[in-house]
């Protein structure tokens, strides 16, 4: 039984609205996928890089009327067109609560959704004043400011410029404003976020896209191998070097 709550219930795609030459068509866990349920608050796509869940947030994102670069639903800027196909095949499950605010977060477009911000406020808006931040303070700040119950938040590797503790400080937001209603759908590598009680991990490894335990996430079993022994696994990647 999914949460009565959640804004995205599910996701379908029509491949007819995919040119035939597309590269989406190359991406193993995306090709012959149709459908996804979303049960919980917190759901993460996890994968090795270039398996697909990075393009697929993105394409939720735009699909739900935010900006392919990020920030909240009326941001709308472009520094560089780069967004896939695949959100004009998908198709949005929606739940009963519209989406009344939101904010997509992607740390490869961080820097141009902070200068867009600036560009707001001059205009009349509430200024925040990011880029006079370090990167990792800027992140931070921008759950902080933007994060609140009810609201969806799409998040591409929010973990990319925090550190251990802030990341703690992170799940901290995220697991109060899923207590509070609010929707998360987070592309991440960092075993600390994972760790959330009660989310859903979707794995896009293998070819599919499939439900894992924590345990079994690359990021947990790579980040145990290396703490319990990393005297071995050092000693095993440097002599492959040699």
């Amino acid at each position: 039984m999914p949460d009565p709550f959640l804004h995205i219930r599910g996701l379908s795609i029509n491949w007819n609205r995919i040119s035939r030459d597309s590269y989406l068509r190359e991406i193993e866990a995306l090709r012959g996928w149709e459908s996804l349920d979303l049960h919980v608050p917190v759901t993460f796509f996890v994968g090795e890089n270039g398996s697909g869940k990075s393009t697929l947030l993105e394409a939720i994102a735009v699909a739900a009327g935010f900006n392919p670069e990020g920030g909240t639903k009326n941001y709308r800027f472009s520094t560089r067109d780069s967004h896939s196909e695949l959100h004009d095949a998908l198709r949005l499950i929606r739940g009963t609560n519209g989406i009344r605010w939101g904010y997509f977060l992607r740390a490869e477009s961080f820097y141009n959704v902070a200068t867009a911000e600036e560009e707001y406020a001059s205009m009349g808006g509430t200024p925040h004043c990011y880029h006079s931040r370090s990167h990792g303070e800027s992140f931070l700040a921008i759950a902080q400011d933007n994060f609140r119950g009810g609201g969806l938040y799409i998040l591409d590797e929010p973990e990319a410029a925090l550190s251990p503790r802030r990341q703690l400080t992170l799940m901290l937001e995220i697991i109060r404003c899923a207590k509070e209603h609010a929707q998360f759908i987070i592309v991440t590598h960092s075993p600390i976020l994972l760790a959330i009680p009660g989310a859903e991990i979707l794995s896009f490894d293998n070819g599919s896209i499939r439900t894992v335990d924590y345990e079994d996430t690359d990021s947990f079993i790579v980040t145990e191998m290396f703490i319990r022994d990393r005297a071995l696994v050092l000693k095993h990647l440097l002599e492959g070097e040699e």
